[in-house]
């Protein structure tokens, strides 16, 4: 198994989330984040208004997938989140030692 993070631009998320949903993927966490990398905080265009700082509003996904499923998974963010300029984001796959639905008790890939 494997966990997925992506760090993508705000405005971005529903294209993403539509384009994961299309492939299958079952569910994700999404949080509202802030961060910085090598634009460290250059001009930004953030809903229509123009503003300088050096904590950039981003929004990170969790996904648990199967090792089967995650090349594919990052692919699609890749090309989904992508607009060609700084500040795209970031991908991160780690392997995932364990998961356990609470509900029922399942653990390893029935649980996702």
């Amino acid at each position: 198994m494997k966990f997925i993070i992506a760090i993508i631009k705000p405005f971005k998320l529903d294209e993403v989330r539509e384009a994961l949903s299309g492939l299958g993927v079952a569910g994700m966490t999404v949080s509202e984040v802030k961060g910085f990398g090598r634009q460290k905080g250059q001009t930004e265009i953030y809903r229509g208004a123009e503003y300088s700082t050096n904590m950039l509003p981003k929004v990170k996904l969790e996904i648990a997938a199967s090792d089967d499923m995650a090349a594919q998974i990052v692919e699609t963010i890749q090309q989904t989140a992508s607009t060609e300029a700084i500040g795209d984001g970031k991908i991160f796959v780690l392997d995932l030692a364990s998961a356990v639905r609470i509900r029922t008790g399942e653990s390893g890939e029935p649980a996702l």
